[in-house]
């Protein structure tokens, strides 16, 4: 990571004055959750495990999982592995990896946490910028030999498979152990996650963050849910970035709630867990909601009346999704906004009311014009800047990139020298055009990422703005646009569409016939239309619109 010692320093210092930083790491909750309710469930695995990993489904209380983890760090300790050693995690969302969370936290080790979709390619590229001490993985998921790939990628390292290896839940019905020199790692600013960007527009980056960070970013996600002690979470995204991590472990050890665990996901298994395991928060992506709330006899043909509250984000959702979730099945959908660099911009029923607003705007956090309820004031704080030129935008419907600053941002990426990542007064520069929206000013429209922008004849047109609307159409079970080069204009607008499983592909003149209806520009409508099988997304769900624009022009 790039010279940023002055910047660490100082922030520090801010955050500690103001007490949004503080001394707790994520394995002191774990033992102050296991004094207070030692037989609490704090992990329980999806019923078909052993048809995924080979090992049985697990249910840990809080002090099985206390105890776990210190068996298992002393373990780790044992084979060499000391405070900011950097680990690579290649697991599903298993109780396996949960302990491995908590253990890696207790011996002060760098966690690495990666995709189970990536290859021989990206360890590569992982192993390069890490140097890492150990990786730990899996010896078959679902056929793929993830352990042999990494031994033979990573010659130098010592790669070790949980349950043929390692076994994590040596120590979980033991006594206590002791930690080694004493005690476990204390150091709540020091690096406990390297998480990677997604890689959608280039290689992914290393994404250095600290328990104090993390911690933040949990309490921030846990105000907007207004999660309640002992509350039970159904988590179906990998544990490897900020939706997880900000929106379930964290949370999770800061409420001494149970996590309920999900992956890949499987719809019908997935829907059964929201019932069974008596759920009272979920995240669910955009796909999956804009299907239930088309067929609601998948829905109502479970009890769901646990459930409190869902979650959902990384492209604009659907108005008509969250009104049907909401009138009819009476379930809030929160909207997230985030990414591991550490944006956290959270649209609730009580700060976006109307669910039009709610599905694609989000509130200009820390803008004094514009006052929102967060756990602490400078939470969490925005501008918008004109990208070439650096001076902020105030101007509604005006695009320019977004600017945060606050507790839960990081300080820099791996291995960068930290040119262009910060403003000259220390806002993380985010990539993502925002416009302060005309017709409510004190929230954001998202408009896209600088490099997405469809430049339509001169004209910038934003697709996502175009995807959330086309994602309502009926028929389709995905939805997204993206450019294709033309000679007249430079680029025009395809639309690319994923029908539902038994309908057909709607023509273009109905898709821009429904647009029409839905108030859009005509310049804004699409010009071609592709169907696909399936969207190309990478690991973290979100849709690689240069890898569509390659399928059109191919």
């Amino acid at each position: 990571m790039h010279d940023s010692s002055h910047r660490r320093t100082a922030r520090i210092e801010k955050y500690r004055a103001s007490q949004l930083w503080g001394d707790l790491t994520l394995h002191d909750l774990l033992r102050r959750n296991a004094e207070a309710t030692p037989d609490r469930e704090a992990v329980v695995d999806q019923p078909n495990k052993a048809e995924l990993t080979g090992a049985s489904a697990q249910r840990l209380t809080v002090k099985q999982l206390d105890r776990a983890s210190s068996a298992c760090a002393l373990e780790l300790a044992e084979r060499g592995i000391r405070a900011g050693d950097s680990v690579v995690l290649q697991l599903p969302n298993t109780s396996e990896l949960i302990v491995l969370y908590y253990a890696l936290s207790k011996l002060g080790a760098v966690i690495s946490p990666i995709a189970v979709q990536y290859g021989a390619h990206e360890l590569k590229h992982f192993a390069h910028e890490l140097v890492p001490a150990a990786m730990i993985t899996l010896d078959d998921l679902r056929g793929a030999p993830l352990a042999k790939q990494a031994k033979d990628v990573l010659s130098a390292t010592p790669v070790w498979s949980v349950g043929e290896d390692l076994d994590v839940f040596a120590g979980k019905d033991e006594s206590a152990v002791a930690p080694p020199d004493g005690q476990w790692a204390s150091d709540a600013d020091a690096l406990l996650t390297i998480a990677w960007t997604s890689g959608t527009t280039g290689t992914p980056k290393g994404v250095p963050r600290t328990q104090n960070m993390w911690l933040a970013q949990g309490r921030l996600t846990s105000h907007a849910a207004q999660f309640q002690d002992g509350e039970r979470f159904l988590s179906p995204f990998p544990m490897i970035n900020m939706a997880a991590l900000g929106g379930f472990l964290f949370p999770s050890a800061l409420h001494n709630s149970t996590l309920v665990l999900h992956h890949p996901l499987d719809i019908p298994l997935y829907l059964g867990q929201l019932q069974s395991e008596a759920v009272n928060f979920t995240l669910a992506p955009p796909p999956l909601l804009n299907r239930l709330a088309q067929q609601p006899e998948m829905w109502e043909q479970f009890d769901f009346s646990a459930l409190r509250v869902i979650g959902s984000g990384s492209v604009p959702l659907s108005p008509a999704m969250i009104d049907t979730f909401e009138t009819r099945f009476g379930k809030p959908i929160i909207n997230f906004y985030g990414s591991n660099e550490g944006i956290g911009l959270i649209s609730t029923p009580e700060n976006s009311p109307d669910p039009a607003h709610r599905a694609a705007l989000f509130p200009r956090m820390g803008q004094g014009s514009a006052s929102f309820e967060s756990y602490a004031p400078d939470t969490m704080i925005t501008r918008v800047v004109d990208p070439e030129t650096g001076s902020e935008v105030e101007e509604p419907g005006t695009p320019g990139e977004l600017c945060v600053d606050g507790p839960g941002v990081f300080d820099g990426y791996l291995n960068h020298d930290g040119s262009g990542v910060f403003t000259t007064d220390g806002f993380f520069r985010s990539g993502d055009l925002v416009e302060i929206c005309p017709e409510q000013p004190s929230h954001y429209r998202i408009v896209g990422r600088c490099k997405d922008i469809i430049n339509r004849g001169g004209v910038k047109l934003s697709p996502a703005e175009i995807d959330s609307q086309i994602e309502g159409m009926p028929g389709l079970a995905e939805a997204a646009v993206c450019a294709f080069a033309d000679d007249d204009l430079g680029e025009r607008v395809c639309a690319c569409v994923v029908p539902v499983a038994g309908e057909e592909a709607p023509s273009l003149e109905a898709v821009r016939g429904f647009l029409t209806d839905k108030g859009m520009a005509r310049f804004k409508l699409p010009e071609r239309l592709e169907v696909f099988e399936a969207l190309p997304r990478n690991p973290l769900g979100k849709v690689v619109r240069s890898a569509l624009r390659e399928a059109v022009e191919g």
